[in-house]
């Protein structure tokens, strides 16, 4: 299996790599990936996959799927291809969606062998409001088994945790007056969004050392001379767990009520970007991904990083067992992520390399699930004794 998986991918590689290539000229942003999802598809038709375009109501989102004539486990691969603004692909997300749809059409080529379904997805804007949360809101992963991606990066990292995020939005609304002639007939708007970092601040020393409350005033007056009348601020509010981030939440939402209620202000509370829910990695999955790679390349994973931010996987990861590994693809360990060097890093040989090594352990690690029903209850009978 190992040696048939390894030449599928020497054959695929060219392929992947000018798709790889293309979608770095040609940057698109979130929800503006047109170019890069047609790339996607044509490839994946290419290669027997029934697509299915505008998936879930995403325009530049696909679903493509094959499925054997053999019962089986279904297997997801998450492609991401979204850029970054002023610098292109400096996440990397030109070669880590090759990788994923590389990953499905060498495991397509088998599966008639080993039975079971895979599936690309084609996941925009995960800079941003990523498609996978609405992916899993429409239920699009609730038949999944099993769901893998692999991100570049500068080191070969297991899979780990992310925080969990909610955007949130205060509005506050008072009244305009005269700041010096006649200041007890306004209501200061920029008061209650002051109040609110101030007992934000004050909460701090109450919630958990690992959570994360962070926020910005994108509107808090005109004139120094007017009583300001309208405020407007965005926190981030992340936590280790979904649960415990939505009791922070409420706490963060009393801190805006009760400045709302002091300054004599109305308050609106909106979310003004998706939520993410925290990666909960699959550790039997995970340690599979491992040892493939290992088998592979010999590559020894390390360990994950303990400062992360919040990605849009974790909503999946709260459906199915599912990995985020990070693969290397730079000897240059300074070059760090959403940077033009890393942008760069992805067209060089020895990425190349690492794309193949990474195509060839997501391959095995689902070929060898499929093929061990022991193996897959034990994943599973994790994932759901596994805090969310």
């Amino acid at each position: 299996m190992k040696e048939k998986v390894l030449d599928l991918i020497d054959k695929l590689e060219p392929e992947l790599n000018d798709l790889s290539l293309e979608i770095y000229n040609n940057p698109e942003l979130g929800y503006e990936e047109f170019k890069a999802c047609k790339l996607h598809t044509e490839i994946l038709r290419k290669y027997g996959f029934t697509i299915y375009d505008n998936f879930s109501g995403v325009k530049t989102g696909f679903k493509a799927e094959y499925k054997s004539l053999k019962d089986g486990l279904t297997v997801a691969y998450m492609a991401e291809y979204d850029a970054l603004p002023g610098i292109g692909h400096g996440c990397g997300h030109n070669l880590l969606g090759a990788v994923s749809t590389g990953a499905g059409i060498v495991l397509k080529q088998i599966i008639d062998e080993i039975g079971g379904k895979v599936i690309v997805f084609g996941t925009p804007a995960e800079e941003t409001s990523g498609a996978k949360v609405i992916y899993v809101e429409n239920q699009e992963f609730d038949d999944v088994d099993i769901a893998m991606m692999a991100h570049p990066g500068n080191e070969y990292t297991k899979s780990g945790t992310s925080l969990a995020l909610e955007p949130i939005q205060f509005e506050f609304f008072g009244k305009t007056s005269h700041a010096a002639a006649s200041p007890e007939k306004g209501i200061n708007a920029l008061d209650a969004a002051i109040s609110t970092f101030n007992s934000i601040n004050a909460l701090r020393e109450h919630i958990r050392s690992d959570s994360r409350v962070h926020g910005v005033i994108i509107e808090g007056g005109k004139a120094a001379n007017v009583v300001p009348d309208y405020t407007k601020v965005q926190f981030y509010v992340r936590s280790t767990t979904k649960t415990y981030n939505e009791e922070l939440l409420e706490k963060i939402k009393n801190c805006a009520k009760g400045a709302a209620l002091v300054t004599g202000c109305e308050l609106k509370i909106t979310k003004y970007e998706f939520n993410y829910d925290n990666m909960v990695t699959n550790e039997i999955l995970s340690n599979l991904f491992n040892e493939k790679i290992f088998e592979i390349a010999n590559i020894t994973m390390s360990e994950p990083s303990k400062n992360t931010g919040s990605i849009d996987a974790g909503q999946v990861s709260q459906i199915c067992p599912t990995i985020h590994p990070y693969f290397d693809i730079t000897n240059d360990k300074n070059i760090v992520a959403h940077t033009r060097e890393m942008a760069k890093s992805t067209l060089t040989d020895y990425a190349k390399k690492q794309m193949k090594n990474t195509i060839a352990a997501l391959v095995l690690t689902a070929a060898e699930v499929i093929q061990n029903d022991k193996l897959f209850e034990e994943m599973k009978l994790e994932f759901e004794n596994t805090e969310k």
